[in-house]
């Protein structure tokens, strides 16, 4: 009878121990979608996606701009379904490194985050910003609303006249984007001493941007 018993706590004990793996793996996977996409939406909100390096400080940079609701980082217009960073950094993927950026309109306007945008890249360099090299660093804006292309592109070529030089941002409908691995969210939240192509000053320019009136 002992035997039983304990071949029966034995079992119960190992279903337990499933269930709670099983529940943890879905808060993980659950943790994986929503990290970077907590905000306050009224409904009205727009999407805009920037590749402007190492996306761990374009991130940061557009969090600190009032107006802003919300940003998620992730690989865009690749080739390949779901790839892992370590996919993307082979550069066979065509992904590049991308902020998704939800924002409010009636607070602050796409002209506006572009030029910030452009504030916070080299656009006359190739795959490359800052120490970061590879085809997964390029620099582009991409839009889910074809209203926004004209502006982009005014934009872009403003820019190409003021500086007389190439400019090699991407101007692009965009394809796709997968969401980047939990620990890339957030990422210098998490890592304040992490690596950041963007320097301090420009922080506070994304802080003071749009000030409230």
């Amino acid at each position: 009878m002992k035997n039983v018993i304990i071949i029966g706590t034995v079992i119960l004990t190992g279903i337990i121990i499933l269930s709670m793996g099983f529940s943890f793996q879905k808060n993980k996977e659950t943790e994986s979608k929503e990290i970077g996409k907590t905000m306050n939406t009224t409904g009205k909100e727009k999407e805009i996606y920037f590749a402007g390096g190492c996306f761990w400080g374009t991130e940061h940079f557009f969090k600190l701009v009032r107006g802003v609701v919300g940003t998620e980082v992730g690989y865009a217009n690749a080739t390949k379904e779901n790839p892992t960073y370590e996919e993307v950094c082979t550069g066979n993927t065509g992904a590049t490194e991308t902020v998704k950026v939800i924002y409010d309109p009636e607070v602050i306007d796409l002209s506006l985050l572009i030029d910030l945008y452009i504030q916070s890249i080299d656009p006359t360099s190739l795959n490359k910003q800052g120490n970061d090299r590879g085809t997964q660093y390029r620099t582009g804006i991409y839009y889910t609303d074809n209203q926004d292309a004209p502006l982009v592109t005014q934009k872009l070529h403003e820019l190409s006249l003021s500086i007389n030089s190439p400019v090699v941002v991407e101007n692009e409908p965009l394809k796709n984007f997968f969401d980047a691995e939990t620990y890339h969210q957030d990422y210098l939240d998490k890592n304040p001493g992490g690596y950041c192509h963007i320097g301090p000053g420009l922080f506070e320019i994304a802080k003071k941007a749009n000030p409230a009136k």
